[in-house]
């Protein structure tokens, strides 16, 4: 089902695809990659731009709208795990969590 946002998308896409790039993906490596095939011709950045779309639209289908985070070159992985409660934040070696 095709919901008012990925219309949206989808005009934004047709005018300047690495607009479209850079709302689904963020300052990422797509959106450099869909910029350079943007200069290189048009068409593929259009193509590459319709292509992020359809995985995110994949991954709403899939984890529910906002129940999934893109981890790049067109994947997502879900925010919530089978049981539904939100992963633990990443430990970065300070301090260990209290029990």
């Amino acid at each position: 089902m095709v919901k008012s946002s990925d219309v949206l998308l989808i005009i934004v896409a047709i005018i300047f695809p690495p607009a479209a790039a850079a709302f689904i993906t963020g300052c990422s490596c797509d959106l450099l990659i869909n910029i350079l095939l943007t200069i290189l011709g048009y068409i593929p950045g259009h193509i590459h731009a319709f292509w992020l779309i359809y995985k995110k639209m994949q991954a709403e289908e899939r984890y529910g709208r906002g129940g999934f985070v893109y981890t790049g070159n067109g994947t997502y992985q879900p925010l919530y795990q089978n049981n539904g409660v939100a992963p633990a934040p990443p430990n970065y070696g300070a301090t260990a969590p209290a029990p």
